[in-house]
């Protein structure tokens, strides 16, 4: 049976962040993830947390500068210290959040940058955050995000995380899959799911095109829930989608899995 979880930061912005977790808890989530916990005291949010009986199911690390369009740092050399900072700063909101899993956005390339040196400062960064991350007991993971959304998005491919899971070098690097993302970028989902399932730690979702709710688009996720069950996934899947109407309105696919399952 799929565990699901709200994406805060896409759904319920018909309230403000904090109202966001009693809308989730209301509408049948168990679980929670959005993009970044920072702006908030850790004590406030675990409060949610708890007085809602959700778990946080994932945060990203710090992302620079994200209202300039920055998507990540793990890419350049001149912001490591940046970087390193940025993993200390998630570990202490995911030990006091009970988060156990943590995403690197890595980035935005340059259009003249030197992608074998942004590769090489990605893996050394990757190296260090999941060595600190394995230390805390918090899984590392990273997306491939396509580059029609976010163009110039450094890691789009499942096979290029792959490599880089590979590596790095680590038991505690693992594939953040996005199935919108990847729908856009290379189709396949199903029998890319189960290829890579040792390495997938996390799913997310959204259908195609549009970024709205299952059913919505061209994505069978009837088919793709059941067999995600069948192979033998056991994560959570994040409901990373922009609600086409309102977000309680655009429930109806969560509400009739719950009863199929």
């Amino acid at each position: 049976m799929p565990k699901f979880a709200a994406n805060l930061t896409m759904l319920f912005n018909e309230l403000p962040f904090l109202e966001r977790f009693a809308a989730a808890k209301a509408a049948g989530f168990s679980g929670v993830e959005y993009l970044f916990p920072y702006d908030f005291e850790k004590a406030v949010l675990r409060e949610q947390l708890q007085q809602h009986g959700l778990t946080q199911v994932l945060h990203n690390l710090p992302a620079g500068d994200w209202s300039a369009g920055e998507r990540g740092i793990a890419i350049f050399r001149d912001r490591v210290d940046e970087f390193r900072e940025g993993v200390l700063r998630a570990i202490d909101y995911a030990r006091a959040l009970d988060c156990r899993q943590v995403n690197c956005l890595v980035g935005v390339a340059p259009a003249d940058a030197d992608e074998f040196e942004l590769n090489e400062v990605l893996v050394t960064n990757l190296r260090f955050a999941a060595d600190a991350l394995a230390r805390e007991k918090i899984r590392l993971l990273i997306e491939p995000i396509n580059t029609i959304d976010v163009p110039g998005f450094f890691l789009h491919r499942t096979q290029q995380a792959v490599q880089l899971v590979a590596d790095v070098r680590s038991d505690n690097l693992f594939i953040q899959y996005d199935i919108y993302h990847m729908q856009v970028m290379e189709g396949d989902i199903a029998r890319t799911l189960q290829k890579y399932l040792a390495r997938i730690a996390h799913v997310q979702l959204a259908d195609n095109p549009g970024r709205n709710e299952p059913g919505t688009g061209e994505i069978n996720y009837p088919f793709l829930f059941r067999y995600l069950d069948r192979i033998g996934y056991r994560g959570w899947i994040g409901c990373e989608y922009k609600p086409r109407t309102s977000t309680v309105e655009g429930l109806g696919w969560h509400a009739m899995q719950t009863m199929e399952t």
